[in-house]
């Protein structure tokens, strides 16, 4: 009924945080926190780790940092049955600036690539794992990169010490096609290593994409509460821990968290399945151009957008 080896990944506050720029306070993030570890998932992704010399956090909440005093600050005193994850991006983190695993509260770092930064990111990896941290390299967007230049970023990782890959469905643009494909290509190139998925539901598909990674061997899955993300957002927790069937999961807490606090939320800042978010998806195009459409007063003429768009013309 259930494979074992399947570890799940809740990016709640990550990937969330893309809509509020992670002004997130101390309460919803223990919160979440708290509902996560009893409802038995295996990781929590709790922001970005980033250096302040590239971002202000007066423009930034404290999850785009995840410095030690902020995590401290959730993680005093709560029981930990789970591990805690943050996720970061080439070019936007020091080396100086990730303390060892001995002194952090986290304990898995994240790296977030494009293919052309795939060395970058082997670096970053293995500075972090020398540091003591579990590790994964998310190669972003792969829906847009050539066969050939994903290929040669397949064999770089294939020669890395990182043990886990993602593939990451950035745009919203993949069908249960395509999920075959890349896992299987994942697969003959990367062997030795786990595989992760990553879906966006700008087509209402990261649930059922993410089933279907699971058919094709994919045992890292990542997910966020109520769905809540960037744009359209992601495969919800709540019905990928009902689907997997392991009786360590217990979505009890997740429903009591979405009531209390992710439907009011939703009521505020939006996210989900929008038509200017299934139009990015459809033509695998990144989803800043619906992002604004969403955040103006009035929708923008949708059949023009769409054109416009499928065309190449740029957008007013």
């Amino acid at each position: 009924m259930f494979r074992p080896q399947i570890k799940v990944l809740d990016c709640t506050v990550r990937d969330g945080g893309l809509i509020n720029q992670w002004q997130f306070n101390d309460d919803f993030v223990r919160k979440v926190f708290t509902a996560l570890s009893q409802s038995g998932v295996d990781y929590m992704e709790i922001g970005y780790k980033s250096s302040e010399k590239y971002f202000s956090r007066t423009d930034n909440g404290a999850w785009k940092f995840c410095s030690e005093d902020d995590l401290k600050r959730i993680c005093d005193g709560q029981e930990k049955t789970m591990k805690l994850s943050a996720m970061a991006d080439i070019g936007r983190i020091d080396d100086h600036d990730i303390p060892k695993k001995s002194d952090s509260a986290l304990d898995m770092i994240r790296v977030a690539c494009y293919a052309k930064e795939v060395d970058k990111a082997i670096s970053l990896a293995h500075h972090c794992m020398d540091k003591g941290y579990e590790t994964t390299i998310n190669l972003m967007a792969v829906s847009k990169v050539l066969e050939k230049e994903l290929d040669d970023a397949l064999e770089d990782l294939a020669k890395s010490n990182v043990p886990v890959i993602y593939l990451v469905d950035s745009f919203g643009a993949m069908y249960s096609e395509e999920i075959h494909f890349f896992a299987k290509k994942y697969k003959a190139a990367l062997p030795g290593k786990e595989l992760g998925i990553h879906t966006h539901n700008n087509q209402q598909l990261a649930f059922s994409n993410t089933i279907d990674a699971i058919v094709a061997g994919i045992n890292r899955l990542d997910s966020t509460i109520y769905g809540m993300g960037r744009g359209a957002g992601n495969c919800p927790t709540e019905l990928l821990l009902s689907f997997l069937k392991n009786p360590k999961f217990d979505i009890r807490p997740i429903i009591s968290i979405i009531q209390e606090i992710f439907i009011p939320m939703k009521a505020k800042v939006e996210w989900g399945y929008h038509i200017p978010y299934m139009i990015t998806g459809i033509l695998n195009e990144h989803p800043r151009s619906g992002m604004k459409a969403m955040s103006a007063k009035t929708l923008p003429d949708l059949r023009k957008f769409y054109e416009e768009l499928r065309d190449g013309t740029p957008l007013e």
